[in-house]
């Protein structure tokens, strides 16, 4: 096993973004000064983790500098003022390279800055730079490895955003979530990762692979930052249809209202999940005080069995649409696992895509009805830790049936369960909607299995 390249504990390097914030508020530390901390710790160690695309560290003392200016003046401070995030290379920001992990996009930059990009300048934050994607957030691995064990894969497709935030490179990532690229990469690199539901976060500028599940979401090193990350930059945007409708309600300050005790939480065995890694998920949960889980195994509804056939057709029909200028322009230069999924697109019937597309509408009806009484939905967040090699990003069949009903997810690591630097996580889920409750789930979780850890 090669050497984990973890941030060191008490280092600045393991501070959360909201006491970051509060610290530079409070002016024990300033934005340039944070920023050169985490420079220097990237110049170290980005060599092995490689999870940057792009990253200028003129630019990133820059805006530092400007924060800081903006503070000495007395103006009042967003929300994320100084806290440096890094951005998925799908994700358009002005006169700043976003080439999707992709040949046949090197070298373009984008003439405007995406809406969550937008948001995040508003909120004070440090644009640390571009993190690596898989080629068009598929399945085409990069370069980046896990930093709890760098001969194992970190996970696809935002590798680079679970790994920076992993390897203490930053505290808050962005990265987007088609099938399983948040909560899978989150859970293989030992952080939080949250997809909130659909329509949550606006997606004008981001990378379009398929309209009906892409879900932009966030990567941090506890529950409260990513949901701060998500309030930052979620909202209804005009450009986006999907965000219309949507209950938007402030996450982070909703986690205090569902402290309620006991949580009634359903534990599910997933479709393609290791009986052995169910267990082991299983026994770790025990271990949990019943005075303040009340956990019950359930069945999942039966259609569930086959969420994985209707979210591959719709994925790859729509991937096939939204990248034929693409493939027009070099298909040649296209990996064989993107042309082969371009290619399966084309040939699907659209009767089969529109069974599919109605699927969805039914599965969250089912979802609903079957654990309208649950607070939360507990599962294995992946099919077992981060495979060996950098050849490929994992299976998201545990994570893909909650991308296709909609469903908020956050990941909780278990760090007590470490094998080869690995940890195993369980993923949290809700009814579409019901973001604050699935949040409030994974903080109390998070809390008692790092007490477990440390016992």
């Amino acid at each position: 096993m090669k050497q984990a390249l973890l941030p060191e504990a008490g280092s600045l390097a393991m501070v959360g973004a909201e006491v970051l914030r509060k610290r530079i508020a409070a002016g024990e530390l300033t934005a340039r000064e944070v920023a050169e901390t985490l420079l220097e710790r990237i110049s170290r160690i980005e060599p092995e983790v490689r999870a940057w695309a792009w990253l200028d560290p003129e630019h990133i003392r820059a805006q530092a500098d400007c924060l800081d200016a903006w503070q000495r003046a007395g103006r009042a401070l967003g929300p994320l003022h100084g806290v440096p995030v890094g951005l998925k290379d799908i994700i358009d920001t002005r006169g700043i390279p976003t080439e999707y992990g992709c040949p046949v996009t090197r070298g373009h930059v984008p003439a405007a800055d995406a809406t969550i990009v937008e948001r995040l300048y508003t909120a004070g934050a440090v644009l640390m730079g571009k993190t690596v994607t898989t080629e068009l957030a598929f399945l085409h691995p990069g370069p980046t490895r896990n930093p709890c064990n760098p001969e194992h894969t970190p996970g696809g497709s935002s590798s680079g955003s679970a790994a920076a935030v992993a390897a203490g490179m930053v505290p808050l990532a962005i990265g987007t979530q088609t099938g399983g690229s948040v909560t899978r990469p989150a859970a293989y690199c030992g952080i939080v990762g949250f997809k909130p539901s659909f329509g949550h976060v606006p997606r004008r500028g981001v990378l379009t692979q398929s309209p009906s599940l892409d879900t932009v979401g966030a990567f941090a090193r506890n529950v409260r930052d990513a949901a701060l990350l998500i309030d930052v930059i979620g909202g209804p945007d005009p450009a986006d249809p999907s965000t219309q409708g949507v209950s938007f309600t402030r996450l982070s300050g909703a986690l205090d209202a569902t402290a309620h005790a006991p949580m009634r939480l359903a534990l599910v065995r997933l479709p393609g999940v290791a009986e052995e890694h169910f267990d082991e998920l299983r026994a770790w949960l025990h271990k949990l005080p019943a005075m303040e889980f009340e956990i019950r195994e359930h069945d999942l509804p039966a259609e569930f069995s086959r969420i994985a056939a209707w979210r591959e057709c719709i994925n790859f029909v729509e991937m096939a649409h939204h990248y034929a200028s693409l493939a027009a322009r070099d298909d040649a230069a296209l990996s064989q696992v993107t042309r082969a999924a371009i290619d399966e697109g084309r040939d699907i019937r659209a009767t089969a895509y529109l069974e599919a597309r109605d699927a969805m509408a039914a599965t969250r009806s089912a979802l609903a009805s079957a654990f309208a009484n649950c607070d939360a939905i507990l599962s294995t967040a992946t099919a077992g830790r981060a495979p060996y090699g950098l050849s490929g990003t994992g299976t998201a069949i545990c994570n893909g049936l909650w991308t296709f009903t909609g469903a908020p997810a956050v990941n909780v690591p278990i760090q007590g369960s470490k094998i080869d630097g690995l940890p195993i996580a369980v993923q949290v889920t809700a009814c579409l909607g019901r973001d604050a409750s699935a949040l409030g789930v994974a903080e109390r979780l998070c809390r008692f299995f790092d007490q477990l850890s440390l016992s």
